[in-house]
């Protein structure tokens, strides 16, 4: 398919800027560059002559689109996903957009005729003094009037015979200079089937324009109106998908024009940054100049890569908007200028178009931004015995790279918790500096309508210090986004308990040790001395045989305390005053 593509490019790019697009193309062949003859209607909303498409070469595909017959020039990273099957199809390229067009059981003239391109070109011709219209009648001379009762077009030999017959002996004729100021002036539309009938019914079960042979025949049991009791419902589905992609127009030209800006502050930033490396460069001779030159070999670098992914996209974004301008611009002259049957007769080529257009995605946003600086004052190694300094960095911050430095414990209710997040790019190095989006939100579980509030400090370093002091006790969700996405983890689960508590005794050997021998002392692992010490002493009956608190007896120096400061046993704990 690819050898088949080439030659067709080459045609589009000796076409004329004015002639591949825009209203030009209403009465020439982008191909033969001459005016229409017997124009098709492509899916893709181009027109083209008969004989130019069918000079066209054909190329054999294997059609796994589903029956999509159009994949138009939106290119790969446009296209949906469909439900595939294989098909053996054969098809042509359009010569203005490069879209596949896949041919019809009947090949190239069992496409759509555009009416109104036919229309346009005999307009076109008789503004030309005639030029070019040849008798409808003897297909040999040319035309000097039109008989308005049969419209067709008669040369001098053919209207004085048209005079002279019985039949058409009144028929009304008119000078062609009459009818430079018309509109339309188009022939009756026949039908191909019976081409002595002229389409003037419309069948709603086969969706097209039929005769009156037709209704009698082929389409007897189907529903059928005139076409001038249909167009309005037809014609209203038709406005409602071009309302829908108006909109597009805007949004593709308003996102074109967003594209040069960031071309233009790209380039203006590139140029401020020259004239930092340059004023930094003067101090160190032949080795600042070196490293220099260095400097500004990268920033081009860095400038070629930001600059070819914006024009990529500008070009898709172009393509794309050229095939929506086609579509709207084809449609809208449709509508305005179309007849009844003529909008009936294009209609299913146009729905399905803009329907497809419709579905296209595509990013409004610059896919390459201006995010260059010149860091003078970072080493940048040595250069002939001198060390240097400045470098062009371009690092930004990659929301996957990012992480908690330390991670959440469980935390306890009104105490404040922190942790500290380290801030890396796509590379995995720590940016090294701040000005970063952070985005903190500490939710709980049970209660997500009573968001806690987090507090985040900038090092600017690369690095920040995240605090938050819950409330309640509970579960917790913490929320760590950069740009708008979750770092690495997040978002974390956190477990806030009871607010911890202190131990009111001390934490000593024994309570004769810690009271300084007071008798009425007491401990809470239940020790006692005799001589009616009511405390506990070493080697004596009940000691633990270790350091403890005295309040609740735990062994543990940093554990939380257990008692509750009641007096129902026995022997009531009372608190151990240090000496």
């Amino acid at each position: 398919m690819s050898e088949n593509r080439k030659p067709l490019l080459g045609i589009v790019s000796k076409l004329p800027s004015g002639t591949a697009l825009g209203n030009a193309g209403k009465t020439h062949c982008p191909l033969c560059l001459g005016l229409f003859k017997a124009p098709r209607l492509l899916p893709c909303l181009h027109t083209v002559c008969t004989t130019c498409l069918e000079q066209l070469e054909p190329f054999s595909v294997v059609d796994i689109r589903g029956g999509d017959s159009d994949t138009s020039s939106e290119g790969s990273i446009f296209q949906e996903l469909k439900p595939r099957s294989l098909q053996s199809q054969i098809g042509i390229l359009c010569p203005v957009c490069d879209a596949q067009v896949d041919l019809p059981m009947g090949g190239v003239k069992a496409l759509t005729i555009d009416h109104l391109a036919v229309n346009d070109v005999m307009l076109e011709s008789l503004r030309g003094e005639g030029q070019g219209l040849v008798c409808d009648l003897c297909s040999d001379r040319e035309v000097e009037k039109r008989c308005q009762t049969c419209k067709a077009n008669l040369c001098h030999f053919c209207c004085q015979a048209h005079r002279r017959q019985k039949k058409t002996t009144y028929h009304t004729m008119v000078d062609l200079k009459d009818l430079k100021g018309y509109s339309r002036i188009g022939k009756p539309i026949l039908c191909p089937v019976h081409p002595a009938e002229e389409l003037r019914l419309f069948c709603e079960f086969c969706d097209r324009p039929v005769c009156r042979d037709c209704v009698v025949g082929e389409h007897r049991e189907h529903p059928c109106d005139f076409t001038s009791n249909v167009i309005h419902k037809h014609g209203d589905s038709v406005r409602e998908l071009l309302k829908g992609t108006q909109p597009h127009v805007e949004a593709l030209e308003e996102a074109l024009a967003q594209i040069n800006i960031m071309n233009s502050a790209l380039q203006k930033r590139v140029e401020a940054v020259a004239a930092d490396v340059q004023t930094f460069s003067e101090g160190y001779i032949k080795a600042i100049e070196e490293h220099r030159d260095k400097l500004l070999k990268q920033l081009e670098d860095i400038r070629i890569q930001k600059e070819n992914s914006l024009q990529l996209q500008k070009a898709q974004l172009e393509q794309l908007l050229a095939d929506m301008r086609t579509g709207v611009e084809f449609t809208e002259h449709l509508l305005t200028s179309g007849s009844d049957l003529e909008i009936l007769i294009t209609k299913g080529v146009v729905v399905e178009r803009l329907r497809k257009l419709n579905k296209v995605q595509y990013n409004a946003r610059p896919g390459a931004n201006d995010k260059i600086c010149f860091c003078p004052q970072e080493k940048a190694g040595q250069c002939h015995g001198y060390e240097i300094y400045g470098t062009i960095n371009t690092k930004e911050v990659d929301p996957a790279k990012c992480r908690k430095a330390f991670p959440i414990d469980i935390e306890r209710a009104k105490q404040t918790a922190s942790f500290t997040l380290l801030c890396k790019d796509a590379a995995g190095e720590i940016m090294g500096r701040g000005g970063d989006n952070i985005q903190v939100a500490v939710l709980p579980k049970d209660k997500k309508d009573s968001p806690v509030r987090p507090m985040v400090q900038d090092n600017k370093d690369g690095t920040y210090y995240i605090s938050y002091t819950p409330k309640e006790p509970g579960v917790y969700t913490v929320w760590v986004c950069v740009k708008e996405q979750h770092v690495q983890g997040s978002p974390f689960t956190v477990t806030v308990r009871r607010k911890h508590r202190p131990h009111p005794g001390v934490f000593h050997c024994c309570t004769f040790c810690s009271s300084g021998g007071q008798k009425t002392a007491r401990c809470a692992c239940g020790g006692t001395m005799p001589g009616g010490y009511l405390g506990c002493g070493h080697g004596h009956k009940g000691h633990p045989g270790r350091p403890h608190w005295s309040c609740c007896g735990k062994f543990n120096e940093k554990s939380e305390c257990t008692w509750t400061g009641g007096q129902s046993a026995p022997r009531s704990l009372l608190r151990t005053v240090a000496l």
